[in-house]
Order: structure tokens, then C-alpha cells, then sequence
């Protein structure tokens, strides 16, 4: 990194995420604010080895802050998990004059950017953008926020038709390995049962939990289930199971799906997005690579992408006590 940079790549990869286009604009504004050409990189990875860029100006990059989804589209790429794919996304970026690049995404587009650094030692940084929240290193990824407030929207809505119907409803929200958007939405809804990845709680209790809150005489309840719930092996055999034991309970099943990944990004995560993109240029200005750009205690952070990938976010055990309390 002797040279002075003169452009830099930026490209979306893996699961979109509210904030995404946001992230872009920072990042091509910057470039602009700083007279460095931005190259925006199609179809994430493998637009890297198709060569799909294109010259990207303050003007390209208009009135994109308020939507969703990715400009730039997003793919998974199995060639750029090969040497030889890397090979040719490593020879485009030279041939075009690229002399570094930013990676928005997740676990797996970090994954792939380390992998790229280690083997050609090209200037890479990333900015964590996924609804999961599950990426060491930062108190929010960008889209995560928005995703919160989406799903207790939905969630209130569905508690209107419940208490109408007197029914159980169990809604399944995205989350495979992490229990972030469940506990805080869960919370926030007010859902009589949490069940998450990180806390087995096991079957016996949660019939028990719905036992008492019978006795308390609630006439409707909500369980918001994190897809990567250990407890069933998915959410229709957990609602099957508590149906055998309460034969009484008119039970329905709500899985949220992809509506959680879409949607306009609230304001916190267009600003969030707008600071981590504006983070990113300037870190690789002053010759940083292999980070991650993240927000921690409301200020700019980065991490190592190595310990970002390995290490992982520990569910507050404060929430899990605010959610038994708060559901008696």
C-alpha cells in the first residue's frame, strides 16, 4: 500500500439488508469528498471475477438512502471460494487500476475477503450489514434496527387478530445460530414466550410457561421462535407438540421470512450506515486493511476481520431476565 489509492471497489455480498444503499452512498460520497474514483462492483464476489463494474459519481448514488435492498445487487459466488476465482477477481481489480476495495455484507462475505487478503495482500475493509446482528465487534450491524422494527409491527398486528380469537401463535422470525431479533422483538411485542439458539429451554418448560400463563387467564399468547430454536425441529412440529398437550388452544403458525430483510431503513441505520461507509474510505486512506469498521458504545470502531469471523456476540443476559420478568 506505498502507492496513494486512486480507486476504490465497493460491492454488497451475501443476504441483503435495510441500509445496504445507504452504505453504497457513504462510500461513493466519500470517494468523491476525498477526488478518488468509485467503482461499484456488481453481483457482489462474483461480479469480481466477471469484471461487472462500473464508475460510480456523487449523482449515481441519488436519492438511493431511503431504499431498500441493493443497487449493486448481491450473489453467492462458489467460484470465488476457489484460488482460481480468486485469481481472476485479483487480476480485474489490477487490470482496472483498483487499489483497494470495501465489502458490505456479513460472516461469509468477510470470510471471503480474508481469504482474498491473505493470498494477494490486497487493501480490503469491511462494513457489517445484516439483519442477524451477529458480527463481534459491533453493537449494530447495518439493517438490524430496521428488521427489529419491522417484526414488532408485524407482531402487533398478529396480537390483534390473537386476543380477537383467543389464539397461540407462534411466529418464527430469522436468526439461525444467533437469538438477537427474537429476544429484543420479543420483548418489545411483549411475547409471553422467547425461544432462541443460545437457551434451550426445552419443552417441558415452555408447556409449563403456557400453563401458567393460563392460570393467570390470558385468553391469547404469543412464542416468538428464532428459526435456529433448538427445541423443535421446526416451528410446525413445536406447534403440533403443544397442540397434543393443549387440545383447547386454537394454534397458528406466522413464519416472517424475507419480509424482515426488506423495507426502507429506519433513520438509525441510514445514519449508522452513512458513518461506517464514510469510516471505511478513510481507513483505507490511511493504509488500514483487514478490519472491519463497526459502532461500539456509540462511537466508531474497528476489528480485525480474522477475530470478527471467529469470535462471537454474547446474548445479554440482562434481556433473557427482562423478558421471564416482563411475561408473567
Amino acid at each position: 500500500m506505498n502507492e496513494p489509492i486512486k480507486k476504490i471497489a465497493v460491492l454488497t455480498s451475501g443476504g441483503d439488508a435495510p441500509g445496504m444503499n445507504a452504505a453504497i452512498r457513504a462510500v461513493v460520497r466519500a470517494c468523491t469528498y476525498y477526488r478518488i474514483e468509485c467503482i461499484g462492483v456488481y453481483r457482489g464476489y462474483q461480479g469480481l471475477i466477471e469484471g461487472d463494474f462500473e464508475s460510480l459519481s456523487a449523482r449515481h448514488v441519488s436519492n438511493i438512502i431511503n431504499k431498500g435492498g441493493t443497487i449493486l445487487k448481491s450473489a453467492r459466488s462458489l467460484e470465488f471460494k476457489t484460488k482460481e476465482g480468486r485469481e481472476k477477481a485479483y487480476k480485474n481489480l489490477k487490470e482496472a487500476g483498483i487499489g483497494a476495495i470495501i465489502v458490505i455484507g456479513g460472516d461469509g462475505t468477510f470470510t471471503g475477503g480474508l481469504k482474498f487478503i491473505n493470498e494477494f495482500n490486497f487493501p480490503l475493509v469491511g462494513i457489517p450489514c445484516t439483519i442477524d446482528n451477529d458480527i463481534y465487534g459491533t453493537d449494530n450491524t447495518i439493517g438490524y434496527d430496521t428488521a427489529l422494527n419491522t417484526v414488532v409491527d408485524v407482531i402487533d398486528k398478529i396480537r390483534d387478530t390473537a386476543s380477537s380469537h383467543n389464539r397461540l401463535f407462534f411466529i418464527e422470525v430469522m436468526g439461525r445460530d444467533a437469538g438477537f431479533i427474537a429476544l429484543n422483538t420479543g420483548i418489545g411485542a411483549g411475547a409471553e414466550e422467547i425461544l432462541i439458539p443460545e437457551k434451550d429451554l426445552g419443552l417441558d418448560r415452555l408447556v409449563e410457561s403456557l400453563n401458567k400463563s393460563r392460570e393467570r387467564g390470558k385468553t391469547s399468547s404469543i412464542v416468538v421462535v428464532s428459526e435456529g430454536d433448538k427445541i423443535g425441529k421446526s416451528v410446525f412440529e413445536l406447534a403440533d407438540y403443544i397442540n397434543e398437550n393443549f387440545p383447547d388452544y386454537d394454534i397458528r403458525v406466522s413464519v416472517l421470512g424475507h419480509m424482515q430483510r426488506g423495507g426502507s431503513p429506519s433513520c438509525f441505520d441510514r445514519v449508522l450506515a452513512s458513518r461506517l461507509g464514510v469510516a471505511a474510505v478513510e481507513e483505507l486512506l490511511d493504509k488500514s486493511t483487514g478490519i472491519m469498521v463497526g459502532f461500539t458504545n456509540k462511537k466508531i470502531s474497528k476489528v480485525p476481520l480474522d477475530k470478527a469471523i471467529k469470535m462471537n456476540n454474547d446474548i445479554n443476559k440482562e434481556l433473557l431476565k427482562v423478558a421471564e420478568i416482563t411475561s408473567v
